[in-house]
């Protein structure tokens, strides 16, 4: 017995064949139409409208014999709910030329095959039972298919799909099961990845159970669904579909490494860096071997997590395995190892880089040339140096100031004012204030106050904004060289140009003047600055070790007076000054 879809007979042979011919019925002149009459017959009617429903159009491609419209074959738009019925505009075998185009008529909507077989597990029966029952993108029609290798089928799916075309999609979806025809798994991945790109969660969700009912999920199905939850609802709901899917023993054979780096990737943009250690180790649990791309994802999220012990464990494990990071990651586990003191370990790399064949960057040079002039190995860091001008690149201020500070830390003092003087000399648009304060550091080291007043006048008068630790450090080589009155001088001329002097500023013109014997200065000095405990206990230990145990009184008097507390230092000198009394 016939069927009728949307229209159509899915009994066999053509729409053509079973149409009644035309001229021999009625009068057998071979007319395309018999004259209306008063009394139209039944028959008249019944051929009427058998060819009515011979062929469907939507205004482009029509499949004979069945309206299986595919939208890559049209115009590129998605069919509307109102289609149009009439015939083909090819003459039939019998002469007939099919008639003229019919006004439109609206088709009867049916509920999706797909949908009654989701909807029966998650709704309840009566629900489930609706007739009228639509999905989240649309009704759909199911359509009789003259085609049906499911190989050729599961192409038009999978063309439709990627083409974004859901509904066509859909209906060609829905025809196939109505028609007892599987589609492939390839043409399922592609209906769900159309799905998680242009449709609701929901659609999305009933296709990957029924993928999973059907035995057709793939890891690539599970790669598309967890993307869309994680996506849609976060990593939290994500990480809890997982958990499921992990724990099914079908599931478990079906899961690879390529689900796992979805999930440290869902985890790593979360900044979920204890997440994605856990995965890491379940991956390795499951015997499953991480690819590059796996532990490309951990170096860059353990890196970007200030995890750096992890960031290099994973990069040694990759090592293990015999793959080959790329310059990124190099990158990245320089940046940690030099950031944890590693500068070892960041050379080592940095060597695997240009055994690579790989050009390290201004940045990488300097952050490596950093690391060494910290760990004391100035010798290290001028090869280095040398290796990055025969690169063909400039150094910046961030590469002198590397240089600087590692002979600073290394005590070579002099080379380092000598190298600064070589900078001045040959890039002075380079010179900064803190390439300044590292060369008066080592002025202040060195007890070289003239060079000192030097490098002060020569920011001033390059316009540089004199801060007030470049005061300090002039102030603390006046007091290394026993030279008060120099360093109140400096003193003043801080004050002057309003920049305000912080503790170890007054400190430091105090040790000196107390050591110079400029008492006068003490106590005006002890006038103009804030209470200040610091400031007090280390002008009586001065007086006191310069024998003024009668100013030393004074000063501890009002000290305790005002409500500053004295250190353990101050109290034995007042104690031993009373006992000695």
């Amino acid at each position: 017995m016939a069927t009728v879809w949307s229209g159509c007979s899915t009994s066999s042979g053509s729409f053509v064949q079973e149409l009644p011919p035309r001229g021999k019925r009625g009068g057998g002149d071979g007319t395309r139409f018999r004259p209306r009459s008063g009394g139209r017959t039944r028959g008249d009617a019944r051929q009427a409208q058998a060819l009515s429903a011979a062929m469907v159009t939507v205004g482009a491609c029509v499949c004979r014999a069945a309206p299986c419209l595919l939208d890559s074959e049209v115009d590129g738009k998605e069919d509307v709910e109102v289609g149009f019925r009439g015939v083909d505009s090819e003459p039939h075998a019998d002469g007939h030329d099919g008639g003229k185009r019919r006004g439109p008529r609206r088709r009867p909507m049916r509920p999706t095959v797909f949908q009654k077989e989701m909807g029966a597990r998650s709704a309840p029966p009566a629900m489930a039972s609706e007739p009228d029952r639509k999905s989240e993108h649309g009704a759909s029609r199911l359509h009789f298919l003259e085609e049906r290798d499911e190989e050729t089928l599961s192409r038009r799916l999978i063309k439709l799909s990627q083409n974004n075309k859901v509904r066509s999609a859909t209906e060609l979806f829905d025809s196939m099961r109505a028609s007892g025809l599987q589609p492939s798994a390839h043409a399922c991945n592609s209906l769900l990845a159309c799905y998680v790109r242009r449709s609701p969660l929901t659609d999305a969700l009933r296709m990957f159970e029924f993928m999973k009912a059907k035995g057709m999920a793939t890891g690539h199905t599970y790669t598309l669904i967890l993307k869309a939850v994680a996506s849609n609802q976060g990593y939290v709901s994500a990480l809890e579909m997982f958990n499921k899917i992990e724990e099914e023993e079908d599931s478990k054979k079906i899961i690879d490494v390529i689900v796992y780096n979805t999930m440290i990737s869902v985890c790593g943009r979360a900044k979920e860096w204890m997440l994605v250690e856990r995965l890491w180790r379940r991956l390795k649990d499951n015997s499953l071997s991480g690819t590059l791309l796996t532990y490309d994802l951990l170096v860059s999220i353990f890196v970007q997590c200030g995890q750096s012990e992890l960031a290099i464990a994973a990069y040694q494990e990759m090592l293990q395995k015999g793959l080959d990071p790329s310059e990124d990651i190099m990158k990245a586990i320089i940046a940690s190892c030099t950031k944890e003191g590693k500068w070892e370990f960041a050379l080592s790399t940095f060597s695997r880089m240009l055994s690579a064949g790989m050009k390290p960057s201004l940045i990488l040079f300097n952050s490596i040339i950093n690391s060494l002039g910290k760990a004391g190995q100035d010798e290290l860091a001028f090869r280095m140096y040398h290796l990055l001008k025969k690169s063909g690149l400039k150094p910046d201020q961030y590469t002198w100031s590397a240089l600087l500070s590692g002979l600073y830390r290394s005590g070579r003092c002099w080379d380092c004012l000598e190298l600064f003087q070589g900078i001045k000399a040959k890039h002075p648009a380079l010179l900064n204030g803190h390439l300044y304060n590292i060369a008066l550091m080592s002025c202040e080291k060195l007890g070289q106050w003239e060079h000192g007043l030097q490098l002060l006048w020569m920011m001033e008068k390059g316009g540089l904004e004199i801060s007030v630790v470049s005061y300090n450090h002039v102030i603390g080589a006046c007091e290394f060289a026993s030279e008060p009155k120099v360093a109140l001088k400096v003193y003043q001329r801080m004050i002057n140009r309003r920049c305000s002097p912080d503790t170890f500023t007054h400190l430091s013109v105090i040790r000196a003047c107390i050591w110079g014997s400029l008492w006068t200065e003490v106590e005006d000095i002890l006038e103009e600055v804030a209470p200040n405990s610091s400031i007090y206990n280390a002008v009586i230990h001065g007086l006191c070790l310069r024998g003024k145990i009668g100013l030393a009184n004074r000063v501890y008097a009002k000290m305790r007076s005002i409500g500053l507390v004295p250190d353990g230092k101050t109290r034995a000198f007042m104690l031993q000054h009373i006992a000695t009394d």
